[in-house]
């Protein structure tokens, strides 16, 4: 069995309210959860129940902006899913404004019913005040993704040695802590505290009494090398700028190499940059900067 992924399909216009006697489009319901799970267990074969329901969980519990679905869209026949798309709406800053986005996760619909994912994933994504994007398109989905109207807004990634940059003088990196939050917005502190609770090693460097918060998540390529992933950072330059005293504080944690999004290798990082995988789309009036997963599928799910 083949997992419809992240729109496998085209968009060809604007989905009517029932495809079709018998089967209809609906949000997911708490009620749901369970159905979802095994669905989307059965095209994810490499996921475990476990895994979705832990990320569902986590999803729900947090602060999420009124009026949009909490978990996505599915379609139903009987009251039973029969195809699911999950949406993680998040209201977060751009240039100081809050603004909602929601980051379109795992995509999955029962072969019997696969005609119907064009209307899917129409309906999910066709709030043109929402910025919607999908982090994790597999390769040969990109000419589709681009079809529905997403652009590429990040092409690729660096993996980055960063220990081995020239560490700035006068600069403390230490992990968030709650009772030191000077330097920090109060948006930044609670990402980076939210963050933190759901296992990411959440951190922030000063330099000058201003604060530098970031968010990594440890993972292993292949099981055995440790890469931190960046999930958060204020701005990507400050990455480059504070590689040395970033790379020796993860190394202290076991992280030998750092992976970040990026549109071109950055000057100042030892490492190499690739495109063949880690692009993202978006589609919408706010595209995410680079360096901003925060409260996405790869916070709320992969740990």
């Amino acid at each position: 069995m083949q997992p419809i992924k992240k729109a496998e399909v085209a968009n060809d216009g604007l989905a009517p309210a029932q495809p079709a006697p018998g089967v209809r489009i609906r949000e997911i319901r708490t009620a749901d959860l369970a159905a979802v799970a095994a669905l989307l267990t059965r095209g994810f074969a490499f996921r475990s129940e476990a895994y979705w329901l832990r990320g569902l969980e986590r999803h729900a519990a947090r602060p999420r902006p009124p009026g949009f679905p909490t978990f996505g869209y599915c379609l139903d026949q009987g009251g039973v899913p029969v195809g699911v798309i999950l949406l993680l709406f998040s209201e977060v800053q751009a240039g100081g404004e809050p603004i909602v986005r929601a980051n379109v996760s795992s995509w999955y619909v029962e072969p019997a019913f696969r005609s119907f994912s064009s209307m899917l994933v129409r309906a999910a994504t066709r709030d043109k005040t929402v910025t919607y994007f999908n982090i994790t398109p597999a390769p040969h989905t990109w000419p589709q993704v681009e079809a529905q109207g997403f652009s590429v807004y990040c092409r690729g990634q660096i993996y980055a040695a960063l220990a081995l940059s020239r560490a700035r003088p006068n600069v403390t990196v230490e992990p968030f802590a709650d009772d030191n939050v000077s330097g920090l917005s109060a948006y930044e502190a609670d990402l980076l505290r939210r963050h933190a609770d759901w296992g990411c090693l959440s951190m922030v460097a000063r330099e000058a009494g201003v604060g530098h918060p970031f968010v990594f998540q440890k993972h292993r390529v292949k099981n055995l090398l440790p890469v931190y992933r960046l999930l958060y950072c204020r701005d990507v330059a400050d990455v480059t700028r504070l590689a040395g005293n970033i790379g020796r504080f993860l190394l202290r944690r076991g992280g030998v190499l750092v992976r970040l999004d990026a549109n071109e290798p950055m000057a100042g990082l030892v490492g190499w940059y690739s495109d063949k995988r880690g692009r993202k789309y978006a589609k919408g009036p706010h595209p995410p900067d680079l360096g901003d997963l925060a409260f996405t599928e790869a916070a709320l799910f992969d740990r």
